[in-house]
């Protein structure tokens, strides 16, 4: 085998197993993990909404906000499930607290991992532990379907195996599950199961890890019109009560729901007629 042939091989095999990832500069307050190759992303400009802003979710957001702080501090915090109705606000909250935090600890990152990206989060906590940094790891509109084994890597931030989750690492995910899997296959694995209390167990008790639940419900009409006047209130849209209260509830009868989300939705196409900028 001649010298030509050893160096075509030995690129192919550094091309199949690239380098350890280098830890990236965290001067910046917010990355998105991308695995293959491994990789923090900084992310310049975070999409979100002042938190004064969302209306209807305040236990949830006292709460978290409580636990945010905490953790920025140093102290003990929680891993945090935010779960429950479309569209009420589970992952504007999150960065939002993060942003509001982040004001007064500059110390404190968000790294998001999209769910396809969960077998990869070993590698990626390795880069977090250890650093003087404080980061929320937070993963969006998490859920599992039927023999889905990406639920298993989570519990490497959850549970961390023999080293532990790492000190300066904390878990905030949105589901519209509260167990993370959908109800008919629960119940179906425990119709199918020898053992039917034992057959969901480990699924199901991966949302048991996180320590604080954080519950969204559906807004009522109040709500859901206060949002909508928040929003005109912050970016200076003038209309009337009566209305925008006419309109708003037309908007919310041809989507066949109400939630922040289209209450945002409104708002955006009333600004647009408005000639505002938001």
């Amino acid at each position: 085998m001649n010298d030509e042939t050893l160096g075509r091989i030995a690129d192919a095999l550094e091309r199949l197993s690239p380098a350890p990832a280098t830890a990236p500069d965290f001067s910046g307050a917010a990355y998105v993990w991308h695995a293959d190759p491994d990789r923090l992303e900084p992310v310049e400009t975070v999409s979100r909404v002042d938190l004064s802003l969302l209306i209807g979710i305040n236990r949830s957001r006292d709460t978290l906000h409580a636990n945010t702080v905490q953790f920025a501090k140093g102290l003990p915090a929680n891993n945090a499930l935010l779960w429950g109705a479309r569209g009420m606000g589970k992952s504007s909250l999150v960065k939002a607290i993060h942003g509001d935090v982040q004001a007064k600890h500059d110390k404190l990152k968000i790294v998001e991992v999209q769910r396809e990206d969960l077998p990869s989060i070993g590698r990626c906590l390795a880069l977090l532990r250890g650093r003087p940094e404080r980061f929320i790891m937070f993963c969006d509109d998490l859920s599992f379907g039927h023999d889905d084994a990406h639920y298993k890597s989570l519990k490497a931030v959850l549970d961390g195996g023999i080293e532990g989750r790492p000190e300066n690492v904390v878990l905030y995910a949105t589901s519209n599950r509260r167990h993370l899997m959908p109800r008919d296959m629960i119940e179906n694995e425990r119709s199918t199961a020898i053992t039917p209390s034992e057959a969901v167990e480990e699924k199901v008790s991966l949302s048991d890890r996180f320590g604080l639940w954080l519950g969204f419900h559906p807004c009522d009409q109040d709500q859901y019109l206060d949002m909508i006047r928040g929003y005109c209130d912050a970016h200076g849209v003038q209309i009337d009560d009566d209305t925008m209260r006419a309109e708003a509830i037309e908007w919310q009868a041809t989507r066949g729901s109400r939630s922040g989300r289209v209450a945002w939705q409104y708002f955006v196409d009333l600004a647009g007629r408005k000639g505002v900028t938001v």
